[in-house]
């Protein structure tokens, strides 16, 4: 449950300030507890505990918009904390367009269950996380004696926020994370490649066997035993699902509202237009189970919906907020994304790798950057070499270069696999004629 003070001081804090000159204003209050521990040379090498309290206030003053924030809750700390975060606003320039959201767009009340929260959090103990680290430390080890050393880790993290706006909208979220996982450096002629593996739950008994943790957090890493450059060419790409996030970012960034009103994306003025292959079907679901980025409003108090962002390669949607909409002339939607989930295909990415004459299954991504006016962008990649079919090969230090617009005209098929641990369910991804630059 969430702490029963939380709303009431929340409700003070947020009246005081209009006592004070505020024209609106809105508070949040935020519990927040994390764990972490890690494991080296079967030794437990790190343990961090952390306890959080903080009091966000944002301020609108006369046209004018300030955010300020507290981890000193004594009412009379956050007196002087809030004249003064309303004297501060006053020197500010004026924008006609900052205000609270229209009360249109807050959410109704909803008695639903997003199962986002272990109510066993409180019962996790230090045994229990110091045995997951070091169960998959021994498994990672156990693969090879190739293997130079693994660091191993768990956390856990348990949230609660109460949120009010001076117009009428008040919320409370309580969440839970778990995460495990290691890291693996293995030895090599040219040098110690690593690899590594994990995965989070909201729920603790939800999380891998720390065997099969330990085992593919291993298998990562000496899978990269003698990777090397390739020709440069054009090649056929799969992108591993745990990584796709990195080219999605070249069509979320240019959908958001800041970068639209900025004359810095080159998707500007493109809803009902075609933006990629009829293969990408893009669906922001705050709604999902167990969902990492699941909510019932935003971070501004907007209620949420579920929205298809783009359907068969066409663009539908932009990610607005109220700021921005503004600015725009638009609705506001969301000026962020939740969990991003796809129209996935029939076959699972071992499967698309038979079919590759020619091609890289791309595994991780290094720097790089992406321009989100023209869409141009470049990314150093890491990966494996497929011919007739098989791996016969890891590669490394070769990048990708080309523009959004085109390059996401050449994905012909989404797997079946959406990576099950993050908030981004992108499955693998199969490209055609990607330019790769090697040696």
């Amino acid at each position: 449950m969430i702490n029963k003070d939380r709303m009431p001081l929340a409700e003070w804090a947020m009246n005081y300030a209009l006592e004070n000159g505020a024209d609106e204003a809105a508070v949040s209050i935020s519990d927040q507890r994390k764990v972490s521990v890690e494991f080296r040379d079967r030794k437990l090498e790190q343990v961090r505990e952390s306890a959080q309290r903080s009091l966000g206030l944002t301020i609108y003053a006369q046209h004018r918009y300030s955010n300020h924030s507290t981890n000193d809750l004594r009412k009379e700390s956050l007196s002087r904390f809030i004249e003064d975060a309303v004297t501060m606003t006053g020197y500010l320039a004026e924008d006609e367009y900052r205000s609270l959201p229209d009360p249109k767009y807050y959410p109704r009340k909803s008695e639903a269950d997003l199962n986002i929260c272990d109510n066993n959090y409180d019962k996790v103990e230090s045994s229990h996380r110091m045995k997951i680290a070091a169960d998959i430390e021994e498994a990672a080890l156990a693969q090879s004696d190739r293997i130079i050393s693994v660091s191993a880790g768990y956390s856990d993290a348990y949230s609660e926020t109460v949120r009010i706006h001076s117009n009428g909208f008040s919320g409370e979220t309580r969440s839970t994370i778990f995460s495990a996982g290691a890291d693996v450096t293995v030895a090599d002629d040219k040098g110690r490649p690593e690899g590594g593996f994990g995965a989070s739950s909201r729920f603790g008994n939800e999380l891998p066997d720390s065997e099969i943790l330990g085992r593919k957090s291993a298998e990562r890493a000496l899978g990269k035993i003698g990777q090397k450059k390739i020709v440069s060419g054009k090649y056929d790409m799969i992108v591993e699902n745990r990584v796709g996030g990195r080219l999605i970012s070249t069509l979320k960034g240019p959908m958001g509202g800041g970068a639209l009103q900025q004359k810095n994306s080159f998707l500007e003025g493109m809803v009902g237009k075609k933006v990629a292959s009829k293969k990408l079907t893009m669906t922001d679901d705050p709604f999902i189970k167990k969902g990492f980025a699941s909510r019932f409003f935003d971070g501004e108090g907007l209620a949420v919906q579920k929205r298809t962002m783009i359907k068969k390669g066409i663009l539908r949607h932009y990610y607005i907020d109220t700021y921005y909409g503004k600015k725009l002339g638009m609705k506001p939607t969301s000026g962020s994304s939740s969990n991003t989930v796809f129209e996935y295909g029939s076959r699972p990415l071992e499967e698309m790798i038979r079919d590759i004459e020619k091609g890289i299954l791309v595994t991780g991504f290094i720097g790089g950057n992406s321009n989100s006016t023209t869409g141009d962008f470049s990314f150093g990649i890491i990966g494996a070499f497929i011919e007739n079919g098989s791996i016969v090969q890891p590669v490394n230090e070769m990048n990708i270069s080309d523009n959004a617009q085109v390059f996401w005209n050449r994905l012909v098929e989404m797997g079946n696999d959406p990576y099950p641990y993050s908030s981004l369910l992108s499955p693998s991804m199969f490209f055609e004629g990607v330019n790769f630059s090697g040696i």
